[in-house]
């Protein structure tokens, strides 16, 4: 199989208060809303979690997703708490400026510059200018139970390079210029929790099948086979989804298609704070 050429894309948390999530992101930590959609029923490909209900995503970051490693929000009518787990570990961000909002917003500065989102999701915000010309997201930082067999399944499977290694971390990614994914061996089973999150990743139209057949031949966890998953009004994109050797869920979205749907939407947060307003469950 050829090298993928693979795109970090996002990490996705579920939400139980939307209006909390929000100002969390938008005013301490400086991010846009990029678009809003809502669902009338589960996600096909359980992007939502193992819930049959009405739900919405919302997109949010510090600049289009063609470029930038954004975070999706995730939120079920109705669902206000999540039990976590210990498989996240902190989504990390070049952002002095957060910081100073934080201060100034009275929003709690934990030890090591930690801010921890609505849900107890946590945020390493190192104390440097953002960049303006780059992504401020770093990387995110997942524990895993055994360092050596998630490296060969992210590196040696999924082809992610290495970019550092030591006796309990190594950081790996698709490209010096993304966002990356840090694993930290913690010692322990990995527990996800009713809170679990999916990270997700592009590569080309025409590689996802050799990916799909690598990790069938492999005996990999797939979570959902190679399968076009439609979002009303906007483009379809396939996808594959599966399993790392901790159950972390991953995505493989085709990169055409995933250009098209995931255009900026200038109404977004026009959207959310609608939805917001008129939230009753």
């Amino acid at each position: 199989m050829a090298k993928i050429h693979g795109r970090s894309l996002h990490y996705v948390f579920k939400i139980g208060d939307r209006a909390k999530t929000a100002h969390f992101y938008r005013d301490i930590l400086g991010m846009k809303v990029l678009r809003h959609e809502e669902f009338t029923e589960g996600c096909e490909a359980t992007c939502n979690g193992p819930y049959a209900n009405r739900w919405s995503k919302t997109m949010i970051g510090y600049g289009p997703e063609i470029n930038h490693f954004v975070v999706e929000l995730t939120y079920n009518y109705g669902k206000k708490t999540y039990k976590k787990g210990n498989d996240f570990v902190s989504l990390t961000i070049k952002s002095r400026e957060a910081l100073q909002r934080a201060k100034e917003l009275n929003w709690p500065i934990l030890d090591n510059n930690i801010l921890e989102a609505p849900g107890g999701y946590r945020f390493r915000i190192l104390d440097e200018e953002q960049p303006s010309d780059s992504d401020p997201v770093q990387k995110v930082t997942l524990a895993c139970s055994n360092l050596i067999k998630s490296i060969s399944f992210w590196n040696t499977l999924l082809g992610l390079a290495i970019y550092d290694k030591s006796d309990k971390t190594a950081v790996l990614g698709f490209g010096e210029s993304q966002a990356k994914l840090e694993l930290v061996e913690i010692g322990t089973p990995i527990n996800r929790g009713e809170a679990f999150g999916r990270i997700a990743f592009s590569c080309p139209y025409n590689q996802q099948e050799d990916l799909n057949k690598k990790v069938t031949e492999h005996k990999a966890t797939i979570i959902h086979p190679l399968t076009i998953l439609e979002t009303p009004g906007k483009a379809s994109v396939r996808v594959l989804i599966l399993a790392d050797p901790d159950n972390h869920e991953i995505c493989f979205v085709d990169d055409e298609s995933f250009r098209k749907l995931s255009q900026v939407d200038p109404k977004g947060d026009e959207l959310l704070e609608n939805f917001i307003k008129n939230d009753r469950s």
